[in-house]
């Protein structure tokens, strides 16, 4: 799918099936998200908390709501989190055509595990997942432990609903942003 074509697929989907993400929320709402996002990652993944606390940063989208009939895409608000503190705020959108109809919601945390791997993801104008960077989707075992071998990746992506149930979705294609809040 060409650029121009992904771009008109995320618009055309965010003005005909989400209406709701007309209105941006604000900084307390996207960090009160971030925090709740993460506490829910931390009781439901053993090891959670320390893998996040031993990455360099970490980008949380609490709700990334998608959707489609055809053509689809996907859109969601989030904050890096360097050392504990938001940092920055950005916005994750992505565009699909296929067989597809219906609509979820998915939380989506990328851990960035490197220094290089952070530093050029910050200083890009529009990072996308597959192009400007690899993002290694964190699988959790039966435990709801992280695999040891996905955590030695520079950049570690976890994709998962609100039940807690890790689902194995690619972040390919999804282009991240920087927003002012």
């Amino acid at each position: 799918m060409t650029r121009i074509a992904l771009r008109a697929a995320v618009l055309l989907t965010a003005l005909l099936v989400l209406p709701g993400l007309a209105a941006a929320k604000t900084a307390e709402e996207i960090n009160e998200a971030v925090d709740a996002a993460l506490e829910r990652f931390y009781a439901d993944v053993q090891g959670g908390r320390e893998f996040v606390e031993s990455s360099k940063g970490v980008l949380v989208f609490p709700e990334v709501i998608q959707a489609g009939l055809v053509i689809g895409g996907e859109y969601g608000e989030g904050a890096l989190r360097m050392n504990g503190e938001t940092a920055e705020y950005y916005s994750t959108a992505a565009g699909s055509f296929g067989l597809q109809a219906g609509a979820q919601a998915k939380t989506v945390i990328i851990c960035f595990m490197t220094e290089d791997a952070l530093r050029s993801f910050r200083n890009s104008s529009g990072w996308e997942a597959g192009v400007d960077g690899s993002v290694a989707i964190a699988q959790v075992g039966a435990g709801g432990s992280i695999d040891t071998t996905t955590g030695r990746s520079p950049i570690v992506g976890f994709v998962f609903g609100r039940r807690g149930v890790m689902v194995n979705l690619s972040l390919e294609g999804a282009k991240f942003t920087k927003i002012v809040r």
